[in-house]
């Protein structure tokens, strides 16, 4: 079972897709499901993330819910199982009460500890900060709405280009449809829209009509996350520098 994990440092815990799956003894993937079509529905904010599988090492994609939001999924998912959910909250809640108690400021290491750690919380702070405004500068610079995948990922230093829409379909993005690719559902004017677009078939030469994904903002802005992540599959030769072609070779 998924152990309390904090988001950037602050006290609020949240609680795996995985762990409500333990839960409610349910399978993760139908779990995974629901929490997708919960927030393409606009009714949960749910984050979604990887984690790594403890006997292959490969990674998997999870949810990680706030305590609302973890509540409307098992509602959804086993209303009777609700109970459980509601009990494991006040765990991990207890959990942070007492990770957070304030040091002994009589002991001299205590307080020592408790200024080191205030002080990596604000390098971590600063970090975020920083991150957040270079996604904001990346985007305004080199994103335009209705953008191809492959080409936003020019734009980003050291991305595989040829191979980042394969780590979308890994990730539930976009499916194969032929000799091109399809929007799923869950992430259809939510992460990315649809083009129509008329081709000529490569066996029998005859025009036809397809349609082929484009980044929406948000999308563009998640997709910066998971670069910056090091989510993406990268170049052989890439020089380890996240950002902008140009702007690192500086």
């Amino acid at each position: 079972m998924q152990q309390l994990m904090t988001v950037d440092n602050s006290t609020a815990p949240t609680m795996s897709s995985r762990e409500i799956a333990d839960l409610t003894g349910r399978r993760h993937d139908q779990v995974l499901r629901t929490a997708r079509d919960l927030v393409a529905q606009g009714v949960t904010q749910s984050v979604e993330t990887l984690y790594r599988h403890e006997q292959n090492g490969q990674q998997y994609p999870e949810h990680r819910l706030d305590r609302r939001d973890s509540m409307v999924l098992v509602a959804r998912l086993s209303p009777e199982f609700t109970a459980r959910v509601v009990d494991r909250w006040q765990e991990l809640e207890q959990q942070v009460s007492n990770s957070y108690q304030l040091p002994d400021f009589n002991n001299p290491a205590a307080a020592a500890r408790a200024w080191a750690d205030q002080v990596e919380q604000n390098q971590q702070l600063a970090l975020e900060h920083d991150r957040l405004t270079a996604e904001v500068s990346h985007l305004q610079a080199h994103f335009t709405d209705g953008m191809k995948i492959t080409d936003f990922a020019r734009t980003l230093n050291g991305v595989n280009c040829q191979q980042v829409q394969n780590r979308l379909a890994e990730l539930g993005w976009i499916r194969r449809d032929g000799f091109g690719w399809r929007v799923n559902s869950q992430y259809r004017d939510r992460y990315l829209a649809e083009r129509p677009r008329t081709w000529v078939h490569p066996v029998t030469e005859e025009r036809q009509e397809s349609k082929f994904p484009v980044l929406l903002k948000k999308g563009a802005v998640r997709l910066f996350q998971l670069y910056t992540g090091g989510q993406l599959p990268m170049k052989a030769n890439w020089n380890g520098k996240y950002g902008h072609g140009s702007e690192v070779m500086q």
